[in-house]
Order: C-alpha cells, then sequence, then structure tokens
C-alpha cells in the first residue's frame, strides 16, 4: 500500500485537526493527491486535491475556508489540515493519488489509495 494516512482522532466541534498521507513506493513529486472522507451509511465524498506541481488546488464547498491540502515533496508527505471542525466532517479520511494528476474531484481518475485515518468531531 503506498499511501498511508494518519493523524485522525477524536476532537471536539470548532476543534482543529492536521491529517498526514505518507507515500512509499512511488515518485512522490510525480502524482496529484487527493483527499476524500467516507461517512457511516454514506457514499465516498471528495475533500481536496492537489496538483503534482503543487500549484492547482480544489476543495469542496462544505470544506472551503476551513480545509488546506499541502503537500511536502522532500518529505513525501502531503497534508490536510482541518480547522473548524463540525460534526458532519466525521469520517473515515483517506488519500489517493494519480500520476501527473492535477486537482481533480474524480475519484475514478485515482490510481492509488491507503488505509484511511478517522476523525469523529463530538462533544
Amino acid at each position: 500500500v503506498p499511501l498511508q494516512a494518519s493523524g485522525g482522532g477524536l476532537v471536539q466541534p470548532g476543534g482543529s485537526l492536521r491529517l498526514s498521507c505518507a507515500a512509499s513506493g512511488i515518485t512522490f513529486s510525480r502524482y496529484g493527491l487527493g483527499w476524500f472522507r467516507q461517512a457511516p451509511g454514506k457514499e465516498r465524498e471528495f475533500v481536496a486535491a492537489i496538483g503534482w506541481s503543487g500549484g492547482l488546488l480544489n476543495y469542496a464547498d462544505s470544506v472551503k475556508g476551513r480545509f488546506t491540502i499541502s503537500r511536502d515533496n522532500a518529505k513525501n508527505t502531503a497534508y490536510l489540515q482541518m480547522n473548524s471542525l463540525k460534526p458532519e466532517d466525521t469520517a473515515l479520511y483517506y488519500c489517493e493519488a494519480v500520476i501527473y494528476g492535477g486537482s481533480t474531484s474524480d475519484g475514478r481518475v485515482y490510481t492509488y489509495w491507503g488505509k484511511g485515518t478517522l476523525v469523529t468531531v463530538s462533544s
């Protein structure tokens, strides 16, 4: 599994978390990265994406202004900074990658993914 998400946990509404996506076995700098999430009983949904060059960013409307995606190619890691968390952000979060990808929200184009990390927002 070339991608491993981490950093999830239990946080109160209004709190913050930073998720990390560590890559191995791929040339990380050549890959666009996307964060997706799936809540219990719901379909998987797009959260945020960053292009392989780092210049293209894309966010779901539901997280704009609250979440920030970034990448550090030297560390083969992507991040998702999540602020002002809401109970509806509760989900399993996981990262996906596509070679020379832009910042697409279309989950069908991603070719690598890994185990997710659980985020629970509750008081």
